[in-house]
């Protein structure tokens, strides 16, 4: 769960920093979508390192979600009574763990469907990335579901980072408070860069 977690994170900082391309102008984000598809050649064919890193991440994702299956599981098995006196002793991202990775697992359905297939993206254009993302945020729906999902991306990596580090033996009594705080910056970094690109095209900085 740790290692599939920090290889999803690993491509949201490499996403973000495309996504950003989108404040240079259609130009710059456009070639950018060009050259995801062309990355590799001509070691590679085209679009064959754009299908790996898919495949890669889609594996991940997977086992990330096998994984918070088998733990579900073995805590209940763990414990098949419930607690007489409940402490709230967890943290907000914490007890939304399970929630969260719900929102972001059918967000990525719709995220495919909108800006990769185009299926449910109002006027996509196919090999025109900088317009599509235009078109998927002037809609109020489009905004709202990037953002809810974007809020929930980030309070699944305020947690899961630090416990990926506590899993991997990383962590002890005196590293924690370094890394609490990167896993609160890198948290915040990745939510406010994802959630920038649909606030710049509603007030009108990206059109």
């Amino acid at each position: 769960m740790a290692v599939s977690g920090l290889i999803m994170i690993a491509y949201l900082v490499a996403h973000v920093m495309g996504n950003l391309k989108v404040f240079f102008g259609p130009g710059e984000f456009n070639a950018y979508g060009h050259w995801l598809r062309t990355m590799g050649e001509p070691v590679l064919h085209h679009e064959w390192g754009l299908w790996i890193a898919r495949v890669v991440l889609l594996t991940a994702v997977i086992a990330h979600g096998v994984s918070a299956y088998q733990l579900s599981r073995r805590d209940i098995r763990a414990r098949p009574t419930a607690y007489v006196h409940k402490r709230r002793r967890a943290g907000y991202a914490t007890r939304t763990m399970r929630w969260g990775g719900v929102i972001v697992a059918l967000f990525i359905v719709w995220h495919i469907l909108d800006l990769t297939t185009l299926t449910v993206n109002p006027n996509g254009q196919a090999g025109h990335p900088y317009e599509n993302v235009v078109a998927t945020f002037s809609t109020w729906y489009g905004n709202l579901i990037y953002i809810v999902a974007m809020l929930a991306v980030g309070l699944h990596i305020r947690h899961g980072f630090w416990s990926a580090a506590q899993t991997l033996g990383v962590g002890n009594a005196t590293r924690d408070r370094v890394l609490k705080t990167l896993a609160n910056v890198l948290a915040l970094a990745l939510t406010a860069g994802f959630v920038s690109v649909p606030v710049a095209v509603m007030i009108g900085v990206v059109s």
